[in-house]
């Protein structure tokens, strides 16, 4: 009887231990079938973003148009504190390319008093749209030195004159300030002022994509006057749970409140992203005045930030220096550096020594009186385009306008050495 005990309990004994392993075979197919399962969702999720990047460069390609098209001004909304959205369509009614979320449109107008066309350039402000564009834009004050001036000469003409209903000539939608769709990494939108308008045209573009990474929205203005797009902000935040919202009010009024019209009484700094953000791991595109994207850029890489995670966008003829781009032409000179570089203008019979306090030859010609057509004095418009004939110059950042070969933009070049250019 006893044996028959002992060998009943070795047979269970090995039905037990058949069982474990069969359940612990399983527990390892079932754990590898999850991992071969994520990392098929990577996969997937890898092969959607390198195809809406090239479903978005196709729809770019399909419509864009050479030269300038013409819009007719379908509205102008204002936003307060001297801030106007315009709505563009086309004219011909054809359909419009999408767009990089951080691009610009580039005006060519017909201001009365002015003796030819005057070139600008204003951010899109939304996010891609098959029928209308928009750009906002800020009327630039008289400077404070002199408040009897008028206003900004376009600024003042887009809010005073522009109406609906008007024409204007507009070229294709282009800029280097985009969001890199490729990419997967979490993002951070740094706007002062009415450096907003081309973060805002990324962060409504995310809040259009099931797949949209983690999103912060940092925004400093002075007080709730200059607060433009509060609630649509506001509404952003409230709709997607990993889309992060700070006000910045750097000087508050007594009717301003703290947690209901802005987050910080302070300016947007990179203490205060310290403080905020969990890591420096994200990709940091920044637009505002010179003054804060200078210091913000130097913050960021002081704070660890690789430079390629850092985007910024030049107001006007300012910009955040970046590593030179030497651009020559087919007969290239020998380079050299330092004083006594002598720069010829072929055309006009004229030739001078460089002064590099002049920052770039557009200044140089102006200053003696040779006429270049330019527009935005920051490389984006390309109206300045300029061929060189002898000689290298060098570029202070990437111009967003790509200059055809053996030409050069003068608002932002500076000569590597003797140069000739063709005006």
């Amino acid at each position: 009887m006893l044996l028959v005990q002992i060998a009943g309990i070795l047979i269970v004994s090995l039905v037990v231990g058949q069982l474990l392993l069969l359940l612990y075979g399983s527990v390892r197919r079932l754990a590898s079938e999850q991992q071969m399962a994520r990392l098929r969702l990577e996969r997937l999720r890898q092969e959607a973003a390198a195809a809406a990047v090239l479903r978005q460069e196709k729809e770019k390609e399909r419509h864009l148009w050479e030269g300038y098209r013409k819009f007719v001004v379908e509205g102008k909304v204002g936003e307060g504190a001297g801030i106007a959205s315009v709505y563009l369509a086309p004219h011909d009614r054809k359909p419009l390319p999408s767009f990089q979320p951080g691009q610009y449109l580039t005006f060519n107008l017909k201001i009365p008093g002015q003796d030819k066309p005057v070139i600008r350039c204003y951010s899109l402000s939304d996010s891609p749209s098959a029928s209308s564009y928009r750009v906002t834009i800020k009327k630039i004050p008289p400077p404070p030195d002199k408040p009897g001036s008028p206003p900004g000469l376009v600024s003042g003409f887009f809010h005073e004159q522009i109406k609906e209903g008007d024409i204007l000539d507009v070229q294709a939608p282009r800029g280097r300030f985009v969001l890199d769709l490729g990419r997967s990494n979490a993002i951070v939108l740094i706007a002062g002022g009415i450096g907003l308008t081309p973060l805002l045209s990324m962060a409504n573009w995310m809040a259009t994509q099931p797949e949209a990474p983690e999103t912060w929205l940092f925004y400093g203005v002075r007080n709730r006057r200059e607060h433009i797009m509060a609630d649509h902000l506001r509404g952003l935040a409230q709709a997607r749970e990993n889309f992060h919202l700070r006000v910045c009010y750097s000087d508050p009024t007594g009717e301003d409140v703290q947690g209901r019209d802005y987050d910080h009484a302070a300016r947007v700094s990179v203490d205060l992203l310290k403080h905020e953000l969990p890591s420096n791991n994200y990709e940091f595109y920044v637009c505002g005045p010179p003054g804060m994207m200078a210091s913000m850029s130097q913050g960021l890489k002081e704070w660890g930030v690789p430079e390629t995670s850092i985007f910024t966008e030049a107001f006007g003829p300012a910009s955040v220096p970046r590593p030179a781009k030497v651009a020559d032409s087919a007969t290239t000179a020998s380079a050299k550096s330092g004083p006594g570089l002598k720069i010829a203008f072929a055309r006009s019979g004229k030739d001078f020594v460089w002064d590099a306090q002049l920052q770039n030859l557009l200044n140089l010609a102006s200053a003696n009186g040779i006429d270049i057509p330019s527009g935005c004095c920051a490389g984006n418009c390309g109206t300045c385009e300029t061929a060189i004939k002898s000689g290298q110059v060098r570029y202070a950042r990437e111009p967003g306008w790509q200059p055809q070969a053996g030409t050069c933009l003068v608002c932002v070049a500076e000569p590597v050495g003797d140069l000739v250019l063709d005006a």
